[in-house]
C-alpha cells in the first residue's frame, strides 16, 4: 500500500512530526507498505528542498516559497497536494484537521469529487488534540479561531476515516455524529526496547545536578498542562514530609513558563531543593529518568488535557518509573491504579503529595510499580501493535 503522511508538523526534538507521524510512518514501513512523509519545514527552513529515509519511510521537505500571507498558504496547500496526489496513493493522512493539513484535505476531497484523483484513494484524518478546546487559549485571531473551529467539524465529517489519539477525542468524535466504524482509537506509543542495555549514566546525572543520594522527583514537562501554584504546593508538602527530597525537571515551557515557575519555587524558599535541566537530547533522557526516583504527571481537568495523549507519560512508563498522575483523561488508560502506577482525584494536591511522599518511603512499591509500567506499556501501547489498528482505519 503506497501511504503519504502529510500534515503542518516538524521533525526536529520538539516538533509534533518526531512523536506521532514519524513512529507510525516506521511501523507502517515495517509492515512492508510505501510511506512516505511530507513536510513544509517551518520550524527548520534549512531542510526545505531535501529528502531522506528515515527508518524505512521517505521524508520530503518541500521548499519554502516567498509569497505574501494568503498567497503563501494557497500556494502551500496546492504544493502539498499535487507532491501527495503524484505519488499514486492509496491513502494520504492528514495530521490534525487544521491549518495546511485541512486545507490540503479539502483540496485532495474536491479533486477526488471531480474525478482528479483516484476515486479510491482514501483520505484519513488524524485527531489528537480537540482544536477547538486549544482557540479557547491559542494566541490565534477571532477569525482564526471560527476558521479552525469550522475546519475541524469538516475535516471529520469528510474523512473517509477518522484516527483518534485518545478515548476523550473518541467521544467527542462521536458527538459530532461520526459515525463509530468510521473511528479507530490509535493512542501515542512506544518502541519495543532491545534486550541489550546501554551503560547507565544515572550516578554521573546525579553528581551533575549535585542530587547525592537524595530521594529524586522527576518532572518532564512543557509546563502548560497545570497551574504552576500546584507543583509549589505539592512539594512543600513533600518537604514536609520527606526534607531530603529533591526535584528534577526537564523540559522548556511554551511560553516561558519554567522561569516563572523558577520564581514561584524561589519566593516559597525552595530553590535548594529544586534543579532545572532545561531541555535533554533524546539520548540523554534515559540516564536522566534513571536518576530519578519518582516522576509526576500532573494535568488538570481541562478540556485540553481530558482530550490530550502524553508521549511523555508513555516515555516515562517505558523506563520504569514509578508515576504519580491525576486521573484525568488519557492518563487512566496508561495508568492501572495500584498497578503500574498512582493516580489521584484531579488537581487534589494535598493526595498528590502524599503519594509522592508514599513511594518515596517503599522501595519496593516503587520497584513493583516501575516494572509493571514497563511490562504493560510496551506490550499493550508498542507501536507495531498499534499499526493494525491503522491498517484497519486505511482499507475500511
Amino acid at each position: 500500500m503506497k501511504i503519504v503522511m502529510l500534515g503542518p508538523f516538524g521533525l526536529r526534538p520538539k516538533g509534533t512530526m518526531s512523536v506521532r507521524a514519524l513512529p507510525m510512518a516506521r511501523a507502517l514501513a515495517a509492515n512492508g507498505h510505501q510511506v512516505t512523509v511530507l513536510i513544509p519545514p517551518w520550524d527548520h527552513p534549512a531542510d526545505a528542498g531535501r529528502e531522506w529515509q528515515q527508518d524505512g519511510a521517505r521524508v520530503v521537505n518541500l521548499a519554502l516559497p516567498s509569497a505574501p500571507p494568503g498567497l503563501l498558504q494557497l500556494w502551500m496547500t496546492g504544493r502539498l497536494v499535487r507532491t501527495a496526489l503524484a505519488l499514486r496513493p492509496d491513502v494520504i493522512h492528514f495530521f490534525k484537521p487544521k491549518a495546511y493539513a485541512g486545507l490540503s484535505h479539502w483540496l485532495a476531497w474536491l479533486l477526488r469529487g471531480l474525478h482528479l484523483a483516484a476515486p479510491r484513494l482514501r483520505l484519513i484524518v488524524d485527531e489528537d488534540d480537540w482544536e477547538r478546546a486549544w482557540n479557547q487559549v491559542a494566541p490565534y485571531s477571532a477569525a482564526q479561531k471560527r476558521f479552525f473551529a469550522w475546519q475541524e467539524g469538516w475535516g471529520l465529517r469528510h474523512a473517509d476515516a477518522v484516527i483518534v489519539a485518545s478515548q476523550e477525542l473518541r467521544r467527542l468524535v462521536a458527538a459530532e455524529g461520526i459515525a463509530a466504524r468510521r473511528v479507530f482509537y490509535v493512542p501515542n506509543g512506544v518502541w519495543p526496547r532491545s534486550a541489550e542495555k546501554g551503560a547507565d549514566r544515572s550516578r554521573a546525572v546525579r553528581m551533575l545536578w549535585e542530587l547525592d543520594d537524595a530521594p529524586v522527583i522527576l518532572l518532564y514537562s512543557r509546563f502548560f498542562e497545570f497551574r504552576l501554584e500546584r507543583i509549589v504546593a505539592i512539594m512543600q508538602r513533600v518537604g514536609a514530609q520527606q526534607p531530603s527530597a529533591k526535584l528534577l525537571i526537564i523540559g522548556e515551557g511554551l511560553f516561558g513558563q519554567e522561569t516563572e515557575l523558577d520564581d514561584r519555587l524561589a519566593a516559597a524558599d525552595l530553590a535548594d531543593a529544586v534543579r532545572f535541566c532545561g531541555w535533554v537530547p533524546a539520548d540523554q533522557l534515559p540516564h536522566h529518568f534513571a536518576a530519578a526516583d519518582v516522576a509526576i504527571f500532573p494535568l488538570d481537568d481541562t478540556p485540553i488535557n481530558r482530550a490530550k495523549c502524553s508521549v511523555k507519560l508513555t516515555e516515562l512508563l517505558a523506563a520504569g518509573l514509578p508515576v504519580v498522575a491525576d486521573a484525568v483523561g488519557q492518563n487512566n488508560e496508561y495508568i492501572v491504579h495500584g498497578q503500574t502506577g498512582w493516580l489521584v482525584p484531579p488537581e487534589d494536591d494535598a493526595a498528590f503529595a502524599d503519594a509522592v511522599s508514599t513511594l518515596l518511603g517503599d522501595r519496593e512499591l516503587r520497584r513493583r510499580l516501575g516494572t509493571a509500567a514497563a511490562q504493560r506499556i510496551q506490550e499493550d501501547f508498542a507501536w507495531p501493535r498499534l499499526a493494525a489498528e491503522i491498517e484497519k482505519a486505511y482499507t475500511l
